[in-house]
């Protein structure tokens, strides 16, 4: 695949696990844990600030997987979040868990551009219901990752005033 296709791809992605990575460290306790501190989310009652970034990395871990067969997402995480009945983790996830979960996530993405090719980039993914190319389900991961940031970042203008500024363009960590 292109090197610049590839590079777009890592510096937007990228970003928006770096504004996702932000909220997460602007995030006070007292929010971290609220469970009364949530976007409004139609099909589960969600669980607060935290749940919505272990969402987020989790579906991120998924789908960046070579199948869903294969995935197996790092301890202490489970596979509870694919469970159709809405699941909830056993526990609240501290900030330390889920920064190590998100660079989990951000080297196995770099790690997945760096082997892209446009063949493989063209062929249908592992992942039937999305009904995605695998090049398209990157951009999809894209567009996912930062409607969850957005939400991390209203949430923290709602309860501390404040949210980290806008990531243009990751910075490129490997």
């Amino acid at each position: 695949m292109d090197s610049f296709w590839k590079a777009a791809i890592r510096h937007q992605l990228g970003a928006a696990l770096d504004t996702v990575e932000n909220a997460v460290r602007a995030c006070p306790s007292e929010l971290w844990g609220d469970p009364s501190a949530k976007p409004a989310w139609k099909e589960r009652d969600v669980a607060g600030f935290w749940y919505v970034v272990y969402h987020t990395l989790f579906f991120l871990d998924f789908y960046m997987s070579d199948s869903p067969a294969t995935f197996e997402p790092p301890a202490p995480f489970t596979k509870d979040e694919l469970d159709p009945a809405g699941l909830l983790p056993p526990r609240l996830y501290t900030k330390d868990e889920l920064l190590i979960y998100l660079d989990h996530c951000r080297k196995k993405f770099h790690r997945a551009i760096a082997a892209l090719t446009e063949e493989h980039a063209r062929g249908c993914s592992e992942f039937k219901n999305t009904g995605l190319r695998r090049g398209e389900l990157l951009l999809y991961l894209t567009r996912h990752v930062q409607h969850h940031a957005g939400q991390l970042n209203l949430l923290l203008r709602q309860h501390t005033g404040s949210a980290p500024r806008w990531v243009k363009s990751a910075t490129v960590r490997m």
